[in-house]
């Protein structure tokens, strides 16, 4: 028996032995010494990433588009798939995944990992996106697998690029181009983004999970909202969160003022004013005289004022008061008042930067000038 239980370890052990190299697969260069690459880019909160493999031209110029690259569709001699394009790169198929929906060339493509294939043509080229994003080069390809067809045309290269890539040029804070580039041409695809509805999106999104449990989150996205002047409706309501008491916004004075910036916004002047009152009271010196500023870049001379002397009642013949004094009698066209106050300020400068400000300042209220 125990020969027979040894006899048995052994058999076993030779197994692993002799079958584990069949198996284990070693690193090693891609198939053809393509260049497996990646890249990706932000287009506003949309994350949009290339995968794919770059083949080298290797001499063989002149015969890369419309010969290793054939035109349309082919017969590859391999797979299911009798009208293959082709597979946009090398060995497994390239893969293009976008974060959130976009528009590819206009049209709208839902977010996702999407197989992308380009049917060649001299004149014009259609893109292909296919919701088909595993499969191993176009041996599989099907075209009722499609998503998404667009047709681009194809451009000249100013010279020629030995190694296939994808580069993302011509950016806006919407938009950008994607450019696949391989010997002496280039075959350009414009992504946009509905930057703003993204944001947005993301915003109610994750105010449903941990981040909704705080007054700031509900603040960042109402703030949003009135710096790109959207969604004002929605935003009061996040505001009526975060200043609340079950959120732990009731004494922050960037709450309250969000709130009533959005009330600014929709056009409820008094209603903005009233929960400013609310505010001054939680706001500390550097808060008060920042938002004061905002006011006097608004033109708002006398709110900035009056903002600024509520600073300074609090804060009584500090350097940012006294600063913000100044700054607001200036803003009322007062430059005799406003002097009186630089010139302390001047005395109270904490460092050679603020003492050059206040320099300046002064100079300018001497000859009668605003300093704002």
């Amino acid at each position: 028996m125990k020969k027979l239980i040894t006899a048995g370890l052994l058999l076993a052990t030779m197994q692993i032995v002799f079958t584990s190299p069949v198996q284990a697969q070693l690193t090693s260069l891609p198939s053809g010494g393509n260049k497996r690459a990646s890249v990706s880019e932000g287009i506003g909160i949309t994350n949009v990433a290339i995968t794919y493999s770059r083949p080298a031209v290797k001499k063989r110029d002149g015969h890369i588009w419309g010969e290793l690259v054939p035109p349309g569709y082919v017969d590859q001699g391999f797979g299911p798939s009798k009208h293959a394009p082709w597979r946009a790169g090398a060995n497994e198929s390239t893969f293009i995944e976008f974060s959130t929906d976009v528009k590819i060339e206009g049209q709208p493509l839902a977010a996702g990992r999407y197989g992308f294939f380009v049917a060649y043509d001299p004149n014009e080229c259609t893109l292909i996106f296919s919701k088909n994003s595993t499969a191993w080069g176009a041996f599989f390809y099907k075209p009722e697998e499609d998503v998404l067809r667009v047709k681009v045309k194809p451009v000249p290269a100013d010279k020629s690029v030995e190694w296939l890539k994808y580069e993302f040029t011509d950016q806006t804070p919407s938009s950008a181009v994607v450019a696949l580039q391989w010997e002496k041409l280039v075959i350009p695809f414009k992504i946009d983004v509905d930057v703003v509805g993204t944001q947005l999106a993301s915003f109610r999104r994750e105010l449903q999970g941990e981040k909704g449990f705080t007054w700031e989150g509900w603040d960042q996205a109402a703030q949003y909202c009135v710096q790109n002047k959207t969604n004002l409706d929605e935003a009061l309501l996040w505001t009526d969160t975060a200043t609340s008491i079950n959120f732990g916004g009731d004494k922050s004075f960037t709450a309250w003022s969000t709130k009533a910036s959005v009330l600014d916004g929709l056009g409820k002047t008094q209603e903005a004013a009233d929960v400013m009152k609310k505010a001054y009271p939680y706001g500390n010196m550097n808060e008060l005289y920042f938002y004061a500023r905002g006011l006097t870049r608004q033109k708002k001379g006398q709110q900035a004022l009056d903002v600024f002397k509520i600073n300074y009642d609090k804060h009584p013949n500090e350097f940012l008061t006294n600063a913000g004094m100044a700054r607001g009698y200036s803003a009322v066209g007062d430059y005799k008042k406003a002097l009186t106050y630089a010139q302390k300020a001047l005395s109270q400068a904490p460092d050679p930067a603020n003492k050059n400000i206040v320099t300046t300042m002064v100079q300018k209220l001497q000859d009668s000038k605003d300093i704002n």
